[in-house]
């Protein structure tokens, strides 16, 4: 009777570790990650319009509505292939709990026009708390300052509907706890999605411009295209149709800022 209890106990034991091992989900590594990133884009299908935002994302055929359950609770717009890649990716990270929330998208060039100037007049203060109108009267310098925080129309990486920022504007929330994780995991696997890091720290390869943006992420299959086009098409006396864009010249925003990307995402596919 003992050795049929002992039987009995063991078949239960073994049914329930088996039954466990079958019910584990599927590390997203066998299942999420795609075998190839490339889109089929040539540099040559976009406009110098294009680059410098001159469009309506809401009416481009190339872009889409970003569904509710990936974005904050404002309507954005971004590219339909970087939607597909970004969808991928959140599934990824969702199967170990890490949860990538776009918070900014899209922006063309009146967007980024009004951001821009409501904080060279002084409408908008700056993050740190400055007024960029009263407080800093030379424009070179008040330009630079401005863009610590926000890029000149016409010069956005936001313009191309290739770039995200997820879940927090502050660096410091990426350095502990949750998103620390989520930032270690980004680090590990966005790559593998196509994504990279424009705005790395400084003195990584000696990158100038804009300063590190840990929630700033690039889909490099189409960026890196616009970024070889910014390259050697644009300049900076292009940038122009706002208050102070006679700045960009002699800032050379086009070098410093639009190109002063870090390694990963200079490299087009």
């Amino acid at each position: 009777m003992k050795t049929v209890k002992l039987f009995f106990l063991w078949v239960i034991v073994s049914f329930s570790f088996f039954s466990c091992k079958a019910q584990q989900p599927k590390t997203f590594k066998e299942e999420f990650i795609p075998a190839d990133t490339t889109v089929s884009i040539t540099q040559n299908s976009f406009s110098i319009d294009y680059l410098m935002g001159k469009f309506d994302p809401a009416t481009h055929p190339d872009f889409v509505v970003i569904p509710a359950l990936y974005r904050d609770e404002e309507i954005r717009y971004i590219r339909k292939d970087v939607l597909g890649a970004f969808i991928k990716m959140y599934d990824a990270a969702a199967q170990l709990g890490i949860y990538l929330k776009i918070r900014s998208a899209t922006r063309n060039f009146e967007n980024q026009k009004r951001i821009w100037e409501n904080k060279w007049t002084g409408r908008t203060i700056l993050e740190d708390n400055v007024n960029a109108a009263t407080q800093i009267h030379n424009d070179i310098d008040r330009a630079k300052k401005i863009l610590q925080f926000s890029s000149m129309p016409g010069s956005s990486r936001h313009h191309w509907g290739t770039d995200i920022d997820i879940n927090s504007f502050i660096n410091s929330w990426f350095e502990s706890g949750e998103g620390l994780k989520l930032y270690e995991w980004m680090s590990t696997y966005a790559s593998k999605f196509g994504f990279c890091q424009p705005y790395t720290k400084q003195e990584i390869g000696g990158r100038t411009g804009y300063f590190e943006e840990k929630w700033h992420w690039s889909y490099m299959p189409v960026s890196g295209k616009l970024t070889a086009m910014a390259t050697e098409q644009l300049t900076n006396q292009m940038i122009s149709g706002f208050l102070g864009a006679e700045t960009a010249k002699e800032i050379d925003v086009v070098k410093k800022y639009i190109l002063g990307i870090g390694p990963s995402c200079l490299q087009s596919k």
